[in-house]
């Protein structure tokens, strides 16, 4: 039997304390690239733990989730996404949300459509989540 998914609220202790530790309000987090398995019961909880973590700056912080590019490679997602976390810092440049054409009401989020779009970003945070309340959400910042 698998463990369940993480809540909305543990998850965002997952956030908060990322935040906590590198010393930034919500407020200054540009960009969030989403764990984003693309099941209702998992985006539904990040979406709220987002919601949950970052207060307004949710409704205008841009989110994508980038499995839609290159799949769901378990293990390795993390690592495959804070790299195109820290790419997206030095390219100016939020990637998309692949193939999201219509966004599901209970995630009320602002994702970033096909074809992303060009920013300054200068911190970010990735969000890696797993069974058991296995959860990572790491900072990064311009240098």
């Amino acid at each position: 039997m698998m463990a369940p998914l993480p809540s909305g609220e543990e998850a965002a202790q997952a956030m908060r304390l990322a935040l906590a530790e590198a010393g930034l309000s919500p407020e200054e987090v540009d960009y969030l690239n989403a764990h984003a398995t693309g099941t209702p019961l998992g985006d539904t909880a990040e979406a709220l733990a987002i919601r949950l973590a970052f207060g307004e700056h949710a409704n205008s912080l841009p989110v994508s989730g980038t499995k839609g590019l290159y799949g769901h490679a378990l293990g390795a997602s993390g690592a495959i996404e804070v790299a195109i976390t820290a790419l997206a810092l030095d390219r100016g440049w939020v990637p998309p949300t692949a193939n999201l054409e219509d966004p599901d009401p209970e995630c009320p989020l602002a994702y970033v459509p096909a074809n992303g779009r060009d920013a300054t970003i200068d911190t970010a945070m990735t969000n890696s989540f797993g069974f058991g309340g296995i959860n990572a959400s790491l900072t990064v910042k311009r240098w």
